[in-house]
């Protein structure tokens, strides 16, 4: 049997060359930790300060242009006896060269892939050592770019010359922080006779004669024998939901495939549409009845296809899992953190459990981070996530010429065949935004005769995908029309991405798109409060002070965020009310969208908004914070992503009222539309009217609005209700909030602190006059909890409950009171009365 021995321990770390490194960090050897990065490990040891606080991070744009050096030492007489030890390494970051007992025995040029080297003639059974120096990746890309010819990039960074992590190197939400280290598990492995090299799995669902389901398990097997065992007979083993079948490996043969058929098996379903059913898959490589290798998943039958077929208005774009079209809610996946060997399987889980939490179904992974580990797409097997997996490509031209081009398909062909057996990932995205890069921003001219990228988009990727993972669909590109003579960013081809709304013009243009499917559309908002505060030292904070300027990484970011307030706000009074003012526009933003998105369906099959995470604490885009904190944004985004979900939307005809039953179930009942002043119950006869609906399962209907309930006297002080016999309710106003007469906020709270024992905080809002937005912010005062709700509307008379698990320490009189118990009636109203703005 073969043996794995972890080289985690007893690291030390060494800067061997560069300029600019500090005495204390050039004459220190350091203690380090794998997996990690020489930024952590300056961290532990104290020589450098945080870099995700305050402006700490350009003080340290030294570390990406030094040479550093690890180094261990091993024993390795438990591995006597065996025909060979390879030295495997899953994930070196970057540019590294490896000597093992004073002789060089494989080097790496690639943060993407694993790789394995043969150290068997130099490995000895005791006083091992082994040194590994990570060359400078600014060094290696600028190199590279030097001999290759300098391309277009968003950025003015050279990421696109290396095969590393793009995000490293700073992007308009994080910042820049070019590692180095050994960032996967390293280890050793003794094996004799044979071991499975590779394993590449093929799992479809197939129809028989009979109308039932039959999963089919094909298994690539690929095996590598020493020299000794290349004469050896060899067996393998597969059992899957209790079928079992066995080949021979003919001595001298190195590959085989195994197949299977399992009958009638439950299928795997994303979340919301069924059971995710997994099975446990077992692979096991004998000779003689002893064991060597084994191999080991659990997998899902499942069958998926991307549906693009032209119709009378464009093309389709649409996921479809099991023969059912899927109507995708969901977010971009940017890495989690900036040092990715600190997001383990827990702080996956519990981001994906927010996702999940917030009526998602899809995560796409973004193609300027990486490919995530295995517990990212088990969570998702498990939970019923579907996976968006771009290639590493994004924002930028890439070079087709060695040395790139060889590490880009031997990184395809590596991650392809490692993904292959996860049910969750259901489609290979070619590149972020390059091929639309090609067409729009000026590349063309700036090229000339140079390469950009289009033969990995249109050729070799295919290709790979083709070869190795034939049962998923590939796309070029996000955004693609599929066509080359059709723009790559069109509304009626392909998903598209909108970003002229955020970075030109008022989030209600999300209107005039009849998009086919969303893969990027965002508004910016600051993090919470406590994230603020724990990451920036600005006193007072304002949205122009040092620390959140440096924190707004996005270009005119502050700008953006101040037109796109003025649009519907007045100018806020102080920093709490641009705060809270912002993150409510950032909702309102995207809950505009996302409703406008959906009820189009099923001609626009998906919204995927940007995005889910942070990698640090930041102004951005994002429904989470770098704090793992929810902004207002999930909180809507749990809202309009309901698989029951009413909306009042603006249509070519009017305003509309959309029911949307995305369930298996008919969805029945009743719904009652009111024109209401906001200090009465309706307009007068004849602005109130009841109807029966019945929405099919996976359905929608509309209802135009009656013209007597669409057409407010006074725009200024009316709305329209929309309540079903079942509790949904869906809310519309005549008017910005800058022209409406928000009445002074009125309502009674209650505060009990006897929840749970007193551990938990409840607090109600009984309104007595309508109360828009009603949030509460705990935060403020205890970094360590959370409210359950926010952006509550009430109407004069109506109740509403907040928990705060873990609040029953909190003050009661400061937990009802501003800056924690926020609405918009006193925002707005405060900054109308307001001499100066707040910055």
């Amino acid at each position: 049997m073969a043996l794995r021995i972890d080289l985690r321990d007893n690291w030390t770390l060494r800067a061997v060359g560069g300029e600019r490194v500090p005495t204390a960090v050039a004459t220190a050897e350091i203690p380090a930790r794998t997996p990690g990065c020489v930024h952590t490990d300056l961290l532990a040891a104290d020589l450098i300060p945080d870099p995700y606080l305050d402006a700490n991070e350009n003080e340290l744009s030294w570390i990406g242009r030094t040479d550093w050096r690890y180094s261990t030492a091993f024993t390795s007489d438990t591995l006597t006896g065996a025909e060979r030890v390879d030295l495997v390494c899953e994930g070196l970051d970057t540019v590294a060269d490896l000597v093992v007992n004073g002789h060089q025995v494989g080097s790496t040029r690639n943060m993407h892939r694993s790789y394995r080297f043969d150290i068997t003639p130099v490995v000895r059974e005791t006083n091992n050592t082994l040194d590994i120096t990570f060359g400078s990746a600014y060094r290696y890309a600028e190199a590279v770019r030097d001999e290759l010819g300098d391309r277009p990039c968003a950025y003015p960074e050279p990421f696109a010359f290396i095969r590393k992590m793009a995000c490293n190197f700073g992007w308009d939400w994080g910042p820049t922080l070019v590692t180095a280290g050994i960032w996967r598990p390293l280890w050793l492995h003794a094996w004799s006779t044979a071991r499975l090299a590779q394993v590449r799995p093929e799992i479809t669902v197939t129809t028989g004669p009979d109308g039932r389901a039959h999963g089919q398990v094909v298994l690539h097997v690929d095996v590598e024998r020493t020299d000794s065992g290349t004469a050896t007979p060899l067996t393998l083993a597969v059992e899957v939901a209790g079928v079992r079948q066995e080949v021979t490996v003919a001595p001298g043969e190195t590959a085989a495939r195994v197949e299977l058929t399992v009958p009638d098996p439950r299928l795997w379903w994303p979340r919301g549409y069924g059971e995710a059913a997994l099975y446990p898959l077992a692979l096991t490589l004998t000779a003689a009845g002893e064991e060597l290798d084994t191999w080991q998943r659990d997998i899902g039958f499942r069958a998926v296809e991307l549906d693009t077929r032209p119709d009378g208005d464009g093309a389709r774009f649409a996921l479809i899992v099991n023969g059912t079209p899927i109507l995708v809610k969901g977010a971009n996946w940017i890495p989690d953190d900036c040092f990715p060997h600190r997001v383990d399987r827990d702080r996956y889980s519990r981001r994906i459990d927010q996702a999940i939490d917030a009526g998602m179904n899809l995560l796409r992974i973004w193609g300027g981070g990486r490919y995530e580990s295995e517990d990212f797409y088990e969570l998702c097997d498990r939970r019923g996530v579907l996976v968006w997996q771009d290639f590493l490509f994004a924002c930028a031209a890439y070079p087709e010429e060695s040395p790139i081009a060889e590490e880009v398909e031997a990184e395809a062909r590596d991650n392809v065949v490692r993904l292959a057996a996860y049910p969750s990932l259901v489609l290979w995205n070619g590149n972020n935004e390059n091929i639309w890069g090609h067409a729009d921003w000026g590349w063309r001219e700036e090229l000339g005769d140079l390469s950009w990228g289009e033969d990995y988009y249109l050729r070799m990727l295919p290709r790979v995908v083709a070869e190795l993972d034939p049962t998923r669909p590939y796309w070029p590109g996000s955004p693609y029309s599929g066509h080359g003579e059709i723009h790559p960013n069109d509304e009626r081809h392909g998903p598209m991405h909108i970003w002229d709304v955020w970075n030109e013009r008022d989030y209600t243009r999300y209107l005039d798109y009849r998009p086919r499917f969303v893969a990027e559309f965002g508004f910016q908002a600051p993090p919470t409060y406590a994230t603020l505060r724990r990451s920036v030292s600005d006193t007072p904070l304002r949205p122009d002070s040092p620390g959140m300027l440096h924190h707004q990484k996005a270009e005119d970011g502050n700008g953006k965020l101040a037109r796109g307030l003025a649009h519907h706000f007045p100018t806020p009074a102080d920093f709490d009310d641009w705060h809270y003012l912002t993150q409510v526009n950032q909702a309102r933003a995207i809950t505009l969208g996302i409703e406008h998105f959906r009820a189009q369906w099923p001609d626009c099959t998906g919204a995927v908004v940007w995005q889910l995470n942070d990698c640090w604490p930041v102004t951005s885009w994002a429904a989470v914070d770098g704090d793992a904190r929810r902004k207002p944004l999930w909180y809507a985004l749990r809202r309009v992503f309901r698989d029951r979900w009413l909306g009042l939307c603006r249509d070519t005809d009017g305003v509309v009222l959309v029911v949307s039953n995305d369930t298996d179930r008919e969805w029945s009942g009743t719904v009652t539309l009111s024109r209401r002043g906001f200090d009465s119950d309706s307009g007068g006869p004849g602005t109130e009217t009841t109807q029966e609906f019945r929405v099919e399962p996976r359905g929608m209907w509309r209802l135009p609005v009656p013209a007597a309930i669409a057409a407010a006297q006074r725009p200024e002080s009316e709305l329209i209700t929309a309540d079903t016999n079942s509790g949904e309710r869906a809310l519309w106003f005549f008017a910005e909030d800058i022209e409406l007469a928000y009445p002074a906020p009125d309502f009674e709270a209650k505060v009990d602190t006897t929840a749970l024992g007193g551990n938990d905080l409840k607090v109600t809002v009984t309104a007595r006059s309508l109360l828009r937005d009603l949030s509460l912010f705990p935060d403020r005062l205890d970094p360590a909890v959370e409210a359950d709700d926010m952006l509550v509307t009430l109407l004069p008379g109506e109740s509403h409950t907040f928990t705060v698990r873990g609040g029953g320490g909190l003050d009661p009189e400061a937990v009802v009171a501003p800056p924690v118990l926020r609405c918009v009636n006193e925002a707005v109203r405060t900054a109308r009365q307001a001499p100066h703005p707040a910055s």
